[in-house]
């Protein structure tokens, strides 16, 4: 039976995000890898998860939104305390994170409300928000543009 009412999307491309287990990683070093999720451009959130191999430090950031991270696999130095697998945090927009550190392989699911601004002792070094995130997709859904980027 039809409804009465028209409740076709309004934009057309409106779809589902599927992101099967095999699709690639994007290195982005030699000790950091990201596997981008979802994009949401609309609100300037995404999903990702990250691999990050033991030794592996972030640089000090800023959240500018609230973010939530999943531990799935290993273990994260995060200021005074250490992030286990199975451990949730919610890091409410203004926090600042000295450096991060892999103490093990790691692997994490992060769920970001906007952007991050990472910093050294000289001022901002680089950010990221959902259109760096949404170039990491298109990356891992045509790996050539990474060769292409590198040039």
């Amino acid at each position: 039976m039809p409804l009465p009412q028209d409740i076709r999307p309004a934009f057309q491309d409106i779809q589902d995000t599927l992101v099967r287990s095999e699709s690639p990683w994007i290195p982005r070093s030699p000790l950091d890898s990201v596997k981008v999720l979802w994009v949401g451009r609309e609100t300037g959130a995404w999903a990702s998860l990250h691999h990050w191999k033991k030794g592996y430090v972030a640089p000090p950031h800023k959240h500018l939104a609230g973010a939530h991270a999943y531990v799935i696999s290993g273990k994260l130095q995060v200021r005074n305390g250490v992030l286990n697998a199975g451990d949730y945090v919610y890091e409410p927009s203004g926090v600042l994170h000295d450096a991060t550190t892999a103490l093990e392989d790691t692997t994490y699911l992060f769920i970001c409300s906007g952007a991050v601004l990472f910093f050294d002792e000289n001022g901002f070094t680089r950010y990221t928000n959902w259109e760096v995130m949404e170039k990491l997709r298109l990356q891992q859904q045509d790996p050539t543009l990474q060769a292409q980027a590198a040039e």
